[in-house]
Order: structure tokens, then sequence, then C-alpha cells
């Protein structure tokens, strides 16, 4: 049943719950037997003799372990004996190596919600996220991971990173009211709230309607541990090779065989040859040399932090002749970054050492924001509402002391329709309305500018020099938000419609999702092996150009395409 297409009313019904007042103890209980606990089961542990029986069920193992029989019934037992040590070493050390990827692998499976907040009996309670059931009302704010899937019932600002679903790490703006159709795609679904995925800003209410492995991310690791596990190109190789030299060698024993007895030697004489023979044809060495070259292959992997749980796999990236990456958290940090600030008829960067105006510029866009400080002293919220703190901490600027010190007494949340954000905070004594946002919508509300350290009357012209800046720089992949203030008189009334007007355009800033240091090293190496590098983004084009450009990706004649 796909609950995003239902009405609240319908929500309720339907999954026999109660908005306000939440579910009783005994119904959770009746649930939890019925539905189970909202975990993702992972698949059942192979044990140690699994392991074993999988390395030795090669097609050239067994071919040895077959020699090794024969010779032991030839009497050749120093040869069996040296053949099987070769198996059994080649078998625990592919085995050391599965085990080494599959316990580093489950170190960083870390997507699930430790805790949640539930309404129950009509009061509000902190739970395991795992003692979720169907029907259960959850808060969520900015901060946390949804603990299950939801349909939203009440939302507040609230937007969601879904990258661990979508790939995209812009957050997805919700909105309760919102219903789809029965083909809308997960990525569009305003109105729901998916198991793993990470509030950035505001806050929501839903009713579990998934839990566990019903969840969109438990189908999602359904699939991968149901997934058919194919043969590399090695694997084929050594299988076809190991026919090969089978079938090559069992005839040339065949020949011999006939000859001998055409020239009147004993049957049983030249049986005893020719096996003798394709036991010594057999090259017991091959599968221990493989192994041993594949796990040096997989350690120099190790040291550079990548994960190889199957060995043939080492081969397999080694014939590598195209890679096609994701751009954001892969070939950037994932992490807005201000680079270029627009202020007083200038254009600063991040070289540029800190004055009077930039440093009032920084403090407006630290108090017409929603970021919090975690324990570990870092930012979360919306990428642009960090973007502007780090660029505060960059100037050894301390966010907290400059939201302490400048009281906010009034704030109009963003909305995806204004494209603005305001705040209305006492500094110096004095009611300062802060709006920050896109920069057409600050520019469309303000009549004058901060220029050359006075204020003008914003003139045509003044706006015509500002629309040229800020196409320099959407032209270089930036994202611009402006900012602008205004000074209230202490008995006008904080009115919402009309605090967003007449505000003085003050400057606005340029910020990317800038590249990681170590990207173009890597492309360039790649481009040196032969490997051509390909980036896949849902962002603009002119964006994609301008990484792609950074990273020493682009040849002369290389093109972007969209579609």
């Amino acid at each position: 049943m796909n609950y995003s297409t239902m009405s609240i009313n319908d929500i309720e019904k339907a999954l026999d719950t109660n908005l306000q007042l939440g579910l009783g103890e005994k119904e959770v209980i009746r649930r939890q037997r019925e539905f189970g606990k909202n975990v993702i089961t992972q698949s059942k542990k192979r044990t140690i003799l699994q392991m074993f029986l999988e390395q030795i069920s090669d097609f050239m193992v067994l071919t040895l372990i077959g020699a090794a029989i024969i010779s032991f019934l030839l009497g050749e037992k120093q040869e069996s004996i040296l053949i099987i040590v070769i198996v059994i070493v080649n078998a625990i050390l592919g085995i050391i190596q599965e085990y080494k990827a599959e316990k580093s692998l489950e170190a960083i499976k870390k997507l699930a919600s430790v805790h949640a907040r539930v309404v129950r009996n009509g009061r509000l309670v902190i739970i395991d996220a795992s003692d979720l059931v169907v029907g259960d009302i959850v808060i969520i704010e900015a901060g946390d991971y949804v603990p299950a899937d939801l349909r939203l019932i009440e939302t507040n600002n609230l937007k969601i990173d879904e990258s661990p679903l979508t790939g995209e790490s812009v957050a997805v703006d919700k909105d309760e009211d919102s219903l789809c159709d029965e083909n809308t795609p997960i990525s569009e679904r305003k109105n729901t709230a998916f198991k793993g995925t990470y509030v950035t800003y505001g806050s929501g209410k839903g009713v579990v309607y998934a839990i566990g492995m019903q969840a969109e991310i438990g189908k999602i690791a359904e699939m991968i541990q149901n997934a058919e596990e194919l043969q590399t190109p090695l694997q084929k190789n050594l299988e076809r090779l190991g026919k090969f030299l089978l079938i090559t060698i069992l005839g040339i024993c065949a020949i011999i065989f006939f000859i001998g007895i055409s020239k009147n030697i004993g049957i049983f004489e030249m049986f005893i040859t020719v096996v003798s023979l394709a036991v010594a044809a057999i090259p017991e060495g091959l599968p221990a040399i493989v192994t041993i070259v594949l796990a040096l292959g997989m350690q120099r992997m190790a040291k550079y932090h990548a994960i190889i749980r199957k060995l043939p796999a080492v081969e397999t990236l080694g014939i590598t002749d195209v890679i096609c990456s994701d751009k954001t958290g892969t070939l950037t940090q994932n992490k807005m970054t201000i680079t270029k600030v627009y202020l007083n008829n200038k254009i600063y960067d991040l070289n540029d050492s800190l004055n009077e105006t930039l440093e009032r510029m920084i403090i407006f866009s630290v108090l017409s924001n929603n970021a919090k400080v975690t324990l570990e002293r870092e930012f979360i919220g919306d990428p642009t509402d960090v973007a502007f703190m780090n660029w505060a901490n960059h100037y050894n600027l301390k966010p907290s002391n400059i939201i302490e010190t400048y009281q906010k007494i009034h704030e109009i949340p963003f909305s995806s329709e204004r494209k603005l954000m305001t705040t209305v905070n006492y500094i110096n004594g004095k009611k300062i309305v802060i709006t920050k946002g896109a920069f057409e919508k600050v520019l469309e509300i303000s009549k004058n500018i901060y220029l050359n350290d006075s204020i003008h009357p914003l003139l045509n012209s003044h706006k015509n020099q500002l629309n040229e800046i800020n196409e320099m720089f959407t032209n270089q992949a930036l994202r611009v938000i402006a900012i602008g203030y205004k000074v209230l008189n202490d008995d006008d009334e904080l009115i919402d419609e009309k605090l967003e007007k007449g505000l003085t355009f003050v400057g606005f800033v340029g910020m990317i999702d800038p590249p990681r240091v170590e990207v173009y090293d890597a492309v360039q190496k790649c481009k040196q092996a032969g490997i051509e590098t390909v980036m896949i983004t849902g962002d603009h084009k002119n964006t994609a150009l301008s990484i792609a450009k950074q990273l020493g990706m682009l040849n002369d004649d290389d093109e972007a395409i969209t579609g």
C-alpha cells in the first residue's frame, strides 16, 4: 500500500492509530509480536567450514584434490600430501582475507537511529528505535536520523537529506499536505520521511507505516543480500584454463596409453604410467600463486582504505577501463563552502583579511541562521546555514558568542515560496531586521544599498552592476545567497509582511561544494593508466563542468551531456 497517496485522515484509519495520543502499551506489545523489531536483519553469517568449502569449490582446486587422491592410491604419498597442503594453505589465505573484509564492513554499518521520540498514551517518551511499531507517532527535528518510514502529519520548515536512498545530498523540503500518485518516485514524495535519512532543518511529526526490512532502506538491504554472485573474469578464465588443461592432459594420456598397448606393454603398467603423467602435468602451484598475487594486491589497496571482500575482485578492478562516479560526496566534499563574497563594491575571497564591513556581514549571516552546534563542536542543519557558520569560524568569529550577544526576538522561517529567512535581533540596543535568501528575492525587497562605506538609494545602475557580478558568480558554478537589513524604531510592530520590505542591500556570497583534495591526483593516475573517468550528477550543467575542470576530468574536445 502506498501511504503517500492518502490524506492524513485516511492514514489514521488505515493504520488504526490516534494521531494525537498515539498507541497504548497493550497495542504496542501486540504489534511488536505481529510486525517484529524495527531492525535491518543481516544475512546469516557463514561458518568457517562454509567459507572453507567455498574456497575449495573452484574447478582447478577440485582437479588438484582429485590428483592428490590418485597420487595417494598410487603410493605417491609425499606428492599427495604436498598437493593437499597447497590446497589448504590456499583456502586459509582466502578465508583470512574475506574474514578481515567482513569485519571491516560490519564496523561501518551505522545507518540506524539509536533512539526515537514517540507519543504513546498521550505522553512523549524516548525509546530505542528498534522498538517502534507501525502506527507509532514519531517526532523528528534537525540533527535526527529518521528512525522508520513515516507518513508526515506535521512539518515546520522540515528539510531532509535523502542521499542514503537517492544519492542526492541537497536536502528535500517536506510538506504533510502534499499528495502523491501511485507512480511518484521516492525522491519526489514530499509527505514522507524514510528510515536512515537525516533531518537537516526544521522539525516534524509522522506516523510509522513501515519498519525494519519493510522500510525502503530495508528493501535495498534485502536486494543486496539476495543479489546473485557472479564470477569475475579471472574466475572464468581459470575455470576455462582448468578444463582445457584437463581435457588436453587426458587426451595426451589416452594417446600414450593406446600407443603403449599397441607395443605389447601391459595394461596395468600403462595405466600407472599415464596416471602418473596426468598428475605430474597438473600445475598444482597455480591456484596458490594466483591467491598470493591477489592477496598482495588486496593488502596494497587496504593501505588506501579500500575494502575488498572477495580476492578475485582485485583482478576485476585491474581491468577497469571506465569509472563512472557520482559527484556529490564522492568527487566533492559534500560540504557547502563560501569561496567568494561581494560587499561594499569589492569582491573578497577567503584569503582577504577581516575588516569592519566584512565582520558585520558575517555577524548578520550567523544571526539569520538555524544551524546548531553539536557536542563535538560541529555544525548541523541546512548546508547553506552550516556554510555561514564555518565562514565565521574561518575568521575566528565564534558563532555561539555572536548568537548569545545579539538576542533574537523574532523569526520568519525560510520557505521555498519566499526563498527568504528573516530574523529580528537586538544589536547595540537597536532592533535590526536581517534577511538572508536568494539573490533576486533580496534585491527585489531592497530600496537602499550599502556602498563605499555608506548607504545610498538603490538605483538601476546599481542593480545592473549587481546582476553582472551575480551572473559571474553563477557562471563559476557558485550558489549565490544575498543579505539585507534594516533598522526598526522601538515602537515598530513585528508584522511579517512589513519586515521583509525596504531593506538595505548589504552584499552576497558565492558558495560551492568544493572538490576533494585527493581527487585531482586520483583522476590523473587513472588517465595515466588508460582509465576514463566520467562524472554523473543531478546538478546543473555549469556546476558539473566547473567541478570537472577543477578535477582535470575535461579534455578540450569533451562535452557535458544532459537529459
